[in-house]
């Protein structure tokens, strides 16, 4: 098990930014490759962004590319989704998981351990 906690969510206008956080227990964190996924009423979770072990590689949905980045800090356990020209479209809960299947970076199925989720909500 790894708990997760994500943090940073709100509301804010198109344009805007956001940061959100992820932090983990245990001493795990380290060794494990991490996603940040979102989900929209409605619609199936689909994958945001993920970052290597190492954070030195990083893949993102063409839908957020360019304008969202992911990054760790491995002594503090935390991922982070920095958010930025931010639209409606990106209304979602947001979620952080670790990637337990290493065939892949961009299937919801290779993550587990998911946390609650942090709404975002972008108004037009």
């Amino acid at each position: 098990q790894v708990p997760l906690v994500e943090s940073g969510g709100g509301l804010v206008q198109a344009g805007g930014s956001l940061r959100l956080s992820c932090v983990a227990s245990g001493r795990t964190f380290s060794t494990y490759a991490m996603g940040w996924f979102r989900q929209a009423p409605g619609k199936e979770r689909e994958f945001v962004a993920a970052v290597s072990v190492s954070g030195r590689n990083t893949y993102y949905a063409d839908s957020v590319k360019g304008r969202f980045t992911i990054s760790r800090d491995n002594a503090k356990n935390t991922v982070y989704l920095e958010m930025s020209s931010l639209k409606p479209e990106d209304t979602a809960v947001y979620y952080c998981a670790v990637r337990i299947v290493s065939s892949s970076y961009y299937n919801t199925g290779a993550y587990a351990y998911w946390g609650q989720g942090t709404q975002v909500t972008v108004s037009s």
